[in-house]
Formats: structure tokens, sequence, C-alpha cells
């Protein structure tokens, strides 16, 4: 299994794919009006508090309170060290300031989650200022392994056993030199953060994680690795120097892409995203998948559709399932999809087939960085899963409520049509001698670029070198548009 990362940098938008054996796996998206904030810790106020459910709602600066469930809240420790149990009554009242992390981004209606127990992560450490205790992750499944690690974490953090530290899935095989500069530079992030914790005002940053690209160097898996391939020679140039710091043997996989076909045009990235937005997705068979989410769970439709086989219904509804558990668990990964995830496989009447079926889902999901829980088939034939969800699906961050359709259905924003109209621009430019560039679009898209994102199209059109005019058209819809050269 080689693995490839492609990076595509914009001014307003950063996205990187991975692509395993020329497919697209997973997407990251993150525009620079609407960073993700998860790892971040804010200065935060506590709103309300609310007993009877026992959490409470933080006010960190974001448009929605933040949700702080009492088994989030660092308890006051007891004389013998350990932490006491109490109620959140007991625990915060409000008013009261409270630096606290996001553990998950704002989702639909729903406000960011927070925790008070804060860590900070390095490559392979996160550190736990506030408990003892010591974790390797259960990717790490060599147990010889998992004990050499956590004896050497025991043995250089001293005489300070108060910081509890997880091992992380990169930290396989690293040397105790390696752990401990990351144990001194964990130490000095946190000093940081104590300093600031006593100068920031509500609502301000006290510590963010690294920005998405060198956060996707540091914590990548580095064994099937072939490049990383970077279209911008600036993030190319940082890239270069952050590896040469943190992790050398990325070093080499580095490569800056000047060609003038668009990066994601390689291995059909744009397209492979196009149809991550649709509900229906078609297997090689013949059969398809439909998928539906919701705010509360995703269902997974498995059909046969043109696919008769060669033998009898059962081998046939078989090879299908079998087909179907390999796609959902790329799509899983690749819209994004989290919370409680219901599938319905074509029944099928040998027991067998239903562990085979179950099996091969398992075994396809071993790849995915999220956590995932698979419960055995039920007496109505359905799957039950669960996948551990901390940002927006890919549906949530390209698109909104479609408004003439009342919320039935998805369009995408204002902002992901702009950008598409942006790279359709640079990618004309490149291929054609020309004068100049006039978009055709809706008036709410015109509308957009010259008044919300004027600054932006001003940097545009001196990046292409060219004049671009805008031209609103009375009957095109949000996403219908045409760039049209002279």
């Amino acid at each position: 299994m080689t693995e490839e990362l492609l990076i595509n940098v914009t001014p307003q938008e950063t996205r990187v794919a991975t692509v395993e054996n020329g497919m697209l796996t997973e997407i990251w998206i993150e525009r620079a009006q609407k960073i993700g904030r998860v790892g971040t810790i804010f200065q935060g106020t506590v709103k309300r508090v609310l007993p009877g459910m026992e959490a409470a709602f933080v006010d960190i600066g974001l448009e929605k309170a933040a949700f702080l469930h009492v088994s989030d809240v660092q308890a006051p420790q007891a004389a013998d060290g350990e932490a006491t149990e109490t109620s959140i009554a007991r625990l915060l009242s409000e008013g009261q300031k409270l630096a606290v992390q996001v553990t998950k981004d704002p989702l639909g209606t729903k406000g960011a989650r927070v925790t008070s127990k804060l860590t900070v992560p390095s490559r392979y450490l996160v550190m736990m200022p506030y408990e003892g205790n010591i974790g390797v992750s259960v990717r790490i499944d060599n147990e010889a392994e998992r004990d050499r690690l956590r004896t050497l974490i025991e043995q250089l953090r001293g005489e300070d056993p108060s910081r509890g530290y997880i091992v992380r899935t990169a930290a396989e095989g690293a040397e105790a030199e390696a752990l401990q500069a990351d144990m001194e530079y964990l130490g000095k992030a946190w000093k940081g953060v104590q300093e600031r914790r006593k100068t920031r005002k509500p609502g301000e940053v006290i510590f963010r994680d690294l920005p998405l690209v060198q956060r996707m160097m540091r914590d990548l898996k580095r064994g099937n690795i072939e490049r990383i391939r970077i279209d911008s020679r600036e993030t190319y140039a940082q890239c270069v120097t952050f590896c040469n710091e943190y992790v050398p043997e990325l070093a080499n996989c580095l490569e800056h892409y000047p060609g003038e076909r668009p990066i994601f045009d390689l291995h059909g990235v744009e397209d492979e995203i196009e149809k991550a937005l649709n509900k229906r997705v078609a297997l090689k068979s013949g059969g398809h998948l439909v998928i539906d989410q919701t705010e509360s769970m995703t269902t997974i439709d498995v059909n046969t559709g043109g696919f008769v086989g060669k033998h009898n219904l059962e081998e046939t509804i078989f090879k299908t399932n079998l087909e179907a558990a390999q796609a959902i668990a790329r799509q899983l990964r690749l819209r994004n999809l989290g919370g409680i995830i219901i599938i319905d496989f074509i029944d099928m009447s040998v027991l067998e087939h239903r562990r085979q079926v179950l099996r091969a889902l398992e075994k396809a999901l071993e790849r995915d960085h999220a956590r995932t829980q698979v419960n055995e088939v039920s007496s109505l034939g359905l799957v039950e899963m669960t996948r551990k969800r901390t940002r927006e699906s890919l549906e949530q961050v390209l698109c909104s409520e479609c408004s003439v359709c009342d919320g039935r259905g998805m369009q995408k924003t204002l902002e992901t049509v702009g950008f598409e109209i942006s790279r359709e621009i640079i990618r004309q430019v490149r291929q054609f001698d020309i004068d100049s560039v006039t978009v055709l679009a809706a008036s709410e898209v015109v509308e957009w670029f010259s008044e919300e994102r004027s600054d932006d199209l001003a940097e545009l059109q001196d990046f292409v070198e060219v004049p671009i005019r805008l031209q609103a058209e009375q009957f095109y819809t949000r996403e219908h548009y045409d760039v049209v050269l002279q």
C-alpha cells in the first residue's frame, strides 16, 4: 500500500488529499475564515451551570457557547493526590474564568465541546499536566514495544510523576533521545501556556496547535508515504524547514509541484470530491450505496442494482456486500462521517457469509485514523457502528442548506463556489494566452465577490495578471457559472 499526499494552497484555503494506490481516501480542508479549533486552548468564562445535566456552557468567544460536561472538568486534588469526585455545581460557578480546550469543533446547531483537562501535543507524545498516567496508542499492537515505551517514559520523567503522557502511534520504534527531546519541548510549551493564562482575557487564545499542513507532517504514519507534493513554493519551503527539524525522515518525500495542471486534477481528486457530495455511490459490480447524512446519524443502504451474478442469488448478494464493505470504509474516511452509522447490507441467509462481510468491514476500517466500533449484525439485519467525530463532515464544510428546497437538500456555499471560480480562472489562464476574463454567475455570487471578497478578487487579478470582470446573470443558480476568455 503506497500513500501520497497532495497539498493545494491558496491564500484563502488549504486542502490536503491522501491518495492510496492512486485512489483518494481522505481530504482535509482548512479555510482562513474558518480554521478548525480542535486542540486550541481558550480563556473562557462560565456562562451557565446546569446541575440537572451535570454540565456547563462556557463562553470562549465563538458564536455559540461551548459545552463542558462534568466528566471533562479538572477536579481539585485530594490530599492523597487523587482527583475528588464532586458535582458540577461545586466545581464551577457562573462568571468564573476557566481555561478550556476544544475537543470537538462546532457541528451543525451544536457549539464546540470542551474540556478543562488540558493537554499539549508533540510529535511522539501528548502531555497531560494534571494526570500522572502513562498510556500507549492502541494502534501500537506489539506488546513488547508497548512495554518498552511505557518503561522509557517512566524513566525519562524521573521524579516528577505528576505529569502524565500518552504515547502516540508515531513513537513506535523511537529512541530514548527523541522521546526526551519531545518531553523537553512539551515542558517549555506548557510553561508558556501557564504564563499566558495569567494575562489572556476571556475569549482569547492561550494555545493553538500547528497549521494544517505542518500538523499533517507531524501526525503522519510514515511507513507507506511515498511522496508529498505541494503546489505552493512558500509552503514547500516552510515544510522543508519543519521536516528537517522535527521529522527528518519525511524530508526526502517532499516535492514542490510547479506544473500548470492543477495538482488536484492529478488522480482525479476534484472529481472524487464532487462525487463524495452525492448520496449515491456506484460499485464496480453494478450495485450501489445510498448514503444519507442527518444530524443524529448516518444511514447507508446497500443495493445490488444491475449486478445479477453468475451462479445464484445468495452468491450475488454475498459478493455485493463484500464489495460494499470496502467501499463503505473508504466513504466514511473520504466524507469524514462520524457518530452513529447504520449499515443496511443486503439480507444474507448464510451465517458464514454474514460473518465474512462483517470481518471484511472491520479489516477495511483498520486504516482509519478515527476510532471506530462495529457491533454484530442485529436481529433486523443491520450493522450498527460508531466513528469518532471531531470535525465537520465534507458535506458540512462544502455545502449549506438549500434555501430553494427549504432545507430538504444541500447546495454549495457561496465561498465554495467562489473558490471553484477562482481555481477555474487560474486553470484557464495557465492554458491559454488571453487578455481578460469575464465571469458569468448568479447575482449572489457576483455580490459575494465584489462586496465581501473584493480584496481577494484584486489579489487573484494580480496573481493571474489579467483583468477580471463580473457579470450577474438573472437565471443562473448559485452553482451555475461560466468563465469567458477574451
